[in-house]
């Protein structure tokens, strides 16, 4: 694992969100992580709504083949896909709320 010593060495995560913020201005404003520790990595990160997914992962190339979907915690729905973009690791992740079917008892049958 290589460390970042200064901002200079975070260039490649921080020059792919460059390119990001410039060719995609119109998407969906992600959460956006950065780190010293992983300074080739750039996190990538939409909260409550998986339909802004969809327009990241067409922006970023990423295959519907490559996307991981799986659920978090029983109740929380996250898609997450990882793409090599202008030099970085990039790891997009969506978040939204497990969709459940409500039962309602009508004349003693249930109803979905």
């Amino acid at each position: 694992m290589s460390y970042a010593d200064s901002v200079k060495d975070l260039s490649p995560a921080l020059t792919a969100l460059r390119l990001l913020a410039v060719d995609f201005a119109d998407l969906p404003a992600p959460t956006v992580r950065v780190s010293p520790i992983v300074p080739k990595e750039l996190d990538l990160s939409l909260h409550g709504d998986l339909g802004a997914f969809e327009p990241w992962r067409t922006a970023l190339g990423i295959a519907r083949k490559d996307i991981d979907f799986h659920t978090q915690g029983g109740g929380t729905w996250v898609l997450c896909a990882t793409v090599d973009y202008a030099g970085a690791l990039v790891t997009l992740y969506a978040y939204g709320d497990v969709l459940r079917r409500t039962l309602t008892v009508v004349g003693g049958c249930n109803v979905a």
